[in-house]
């Protein structure tokens, strides 16, 4: 849980609801077919859920003020993959920035499949 004071009262974000506005942002990018679950409890999820989780491969840190972010995802055979993570990253920038108004400090991506 993220939470931080405005002049009007609390502000709390939860760290799924981060998860899936990213997971949206970074699933829409031209290139990238998917996300890929990272740590063994997304894996075991993974295995028993049929459908298709936008907060998998997803791992942030930090606080209000700044976070840095972690993606695991799958890539599309023959795409340029520094041109994906460009655009991913500047994404995720600012789609977290407008909607939270917390800035972004980092975005690792990380390519953990090609698919044909």
């Amino acid at each position: 849980m993220l939470k931080y004071e405005t002049l009007n009262g609390a502000i709390t974000i939860s760290e799924d609801y981060l998860q899936k506005l990213i997971g949206q942002a970074v699933t829409s990018c031209y290139g990238v077919v998917g996300m890929v679950p990272s740590g063994s409890k997304q894996k075991i999820f993974d295995l028993f859920s049929k459908k298709e989780s936008l907060n998998k491969g997803i791992i942030i840190k930090g606080n209000a003020d700044k976070i840095s972010v972690e993606l695991h995802i799958m890539v599309s055979y023959g795409m340029n993959i520094n041109a994906i993570a460009q655009s991913i990253v500047h994404k995720v920038q600012y789609t977290v920035l407008e909607s939270t108004g917390i800035k972004v400090d980092k975005v690792t991506v990380k390519v953990d499949g090609i698919k044909d």
